[in-house]
C-alpha cells in the first residue's frame, strides 16, 4: 500500500519525463532494487528505455530474440537470472494496446522494505505495470518525452499528420478484436485505418488516398474526419459513404480515396461493408482462407458522383473464431528487387501461420509487417496498411 500511495502522490503533478524517477521511488516500496520502463518503437522493432533524469538513457532492447521481447510479444511476465541478480520483465498493456515492458531488478534496496514471496512480488509488479500503462496512455499527450522515446528515426511531417489521427494499433473486447499495422511508419502518407465500438457494433475502416506525401496525408485526414463525423451523427453505411464522398470531392475534386467501410455486429457476427474501389477482404476460418469478399461495391470516395448514388452494401455472416483481413494494395504489391510481388498467397500464408501458432492478433500483425519488410528489404515503395478483425463471441474464445 505504501508503494501505491507513493505512486499516487508522485503522479499528482508529474510530467511525462518524470516517470523514470517515479518508478525508482516506487521500487523501494515494492522491495526491488530498480524498475525501468521501456516503450515500444513505432515499427515494433525495439523496446526503448525512457530516459532517466540524471542517469541518461539506457540501451534499446531488440524485440525478437530477447527476454524482454518475449514478455512484450507473449503478454506474459518473463523471469530470469539467479538469486541476488534476478530480473522480471512485465508487459505494459493499456487494454489490448501493447505499450512496452517494465523491467524490475529484484533485491532489497538500502532503506527499502523487504520483498514479499515470489507470488506477491509478481502480483505487485503486474499491478504496477497496469498503472504505468494507464499513465503512459493518458500522459503522452501532455508532453513530448514519451513520443521522442518511441522514435528510432525522425518522423516525416506526412506521417506525423496521419499518426495524430489514428486510434491505438490494437483494441479488444470479449467478443472481438482489432489489430492493425501501418508502414513505412516514419514516412507513411496516404494510408490510414480507423475503428470504434458503439454498443454492439464494431465499426472499422481502411483508407488509401491517391498520391504520396503531405498532399496524400491531408486528403486521408479529411476522409477520416468526415468518416468519424458521419458515424457520430448516426448515419448508416450508405449515408456515411455519401457524406465522405461529398467532402472528398468538394475539397479535392481531382483526387480520390479508396476505402472499406465496415460494421460488425458482435452479437450476431453479421459483417456489412461498402468497398469503395478497394481490394477485397480475406475471410479466414480454422487457419485457412475461406474466400474473398465482394469488392469493389462502390466507386472510390470522391468519385461517387460518376456512378449509382446508392452504393451496394454487401453482407457476410461470420462464424465464431473467424478473422477478416483488410489491407491496402501496398501490402500485396510490395516487390523484391527482381520484381516479385508479395502477393495475396504469401499474405494469407503469413497470417495462417501466425494463427496456427495461436498468436494474439497484435503479434500476428507485427510478424506480418516484419515479413513484408524483409520481402522488400525494408524499403517499401508504397504505403502498406492491414487490419485483422477477429470475432470471438463470449463463450467461444
Amino acid at each position: 500500500m505504501q508503494a501505491v500511495r507513493d505512486l499516487v502522490q508522485a503522479l499528482d503533478q508529474a510530467r511525462p519525463e518524470d516517470l523514470p524517477a517515479v518508478a525508482t521511488r516506487v521500487a523501494a516500496g515494492l522491495g526491488v532494487l530498480d524498475i525501468e520502463l521501456f516503450l515500444v518503437d513505432y515499427g515494433q522493432v525495439e523496446l526503448l528505455p525512457l530516459a532517466r533524469e540524471h542517469g541518461g538513457q539506457g540501451e534499446p532492447v531488440r524485440i525478437d530474440g530477447t527476454l524482454a521481447g518475449r514478455a512484450y510479444t507473449s503478454g506474459e511476465p518473463v523471469r530470469a537470472g539467479s538469486p541476488g541478480d534476478e530480473r522480471i520483465w512485465v508487459p505494459v498493456v493499456s487494454g489490448a494496446d501493447r505499450l512496452g515492458v517494465l523491467a524490475a531488478h529484484l533485491g532489497t534496496p538500502p532503506g527499502g522494505v523487504p520483498a514479499g514471496d515470489d507470488a506477491e512480488v509478481l502480483r505487485d509488479l503486474l499491478a504496477l505495470a497496469a498503472a504505468f500503462a494507464g499513465i503512459v496512455a493518458t500522459r503522452r499527450t501532455y508532453g513530448d518525452a514519451l513520443e521522442r522515446t518511441r522514435r528510432r528515426l525522425p518522423m516525416q511531417l506526412a506521417a506525423e499528420i496521419i499518426w495524430n489521427q489514428l486510434p491505438p494499433l490494437t483494441f479488444a473486447t470479449s467478443d472481438a478484436a482489432v489489430a492493425a499495422i501501418l508502414e513505412p511508419c516514419y514516412d507513411v502518407g496516404g494510408d490510414a485505418f480507423d475503428y470504434a465500438i458503439n454498443e454492439c457494433v464494431l465499426h472499422v475502416a481502411v483508407f488509401d488516398a491517391v498520391g504520396h506525401g503531405i498532399a496524400a496525408s491531408a486528403l486521408t485526414s479529411l476522409a477520416i474526419s468526415a468518416y468519424r463525423n458521419a458515424r457520430r451523427c448516426g448515419l448508416d453505411l450508405v449515408d456515411t459513404y455519401r457524406s465522405v464522398d461529398k467532402w472528398v470531392h468538394a475539397q479535392y475534386p481531382q483526387d480520390y480515396v479508396t476505402a472499406i467501410l465496415g460494421e460488425l455486429d458482435i452479437t450476431t457476427g453479421i459483417y456489412r461493408k461498402i468497398s469503395a474501389g478497394h481490394p477485397e477482404e480475406l475471410l479466414l476460418r480454422d487457419g485457412r482462407l475461406v474466400r474473398t469478399l465482394p469488392a469493389p461495391t462502390a466507386l472510390p470516395l470522391g468519385l461517387g458522383y460518376l456512378g449509382d448514388p446508392m452504393p451496394l452494401v454487401s453482407e457476410e455472416r461470420l462464424e465464431p473464431g473467424d478473422a477478416l483481413l483488410l489491407y491496402t494494395d501496398g501490402v500485396t504489391e510490395a516487390r523484391t528487387e527482381d520484381g516479385e510481388q508479395f502477393g495475396v498467397d504469401r499474405l494469407v500464408e503469413c497470417v495462417k501461420k501466425a494463427l496456427a501458432d495461436q498468436l494474439r492478433p497484435a503479434e500476428t500483425m507485427r510478424r506480418l509487417v516484419r515479413t513484408l519488410l524483409t520481402h522488400q528489404r525494408d524499403q517499401l515503395q508504397d504505403d502498406a496498411t492491414a487490419v485483422l478483425l477477429t470475432w470471438t463471441p463470449s463463450g467461444n474464445v
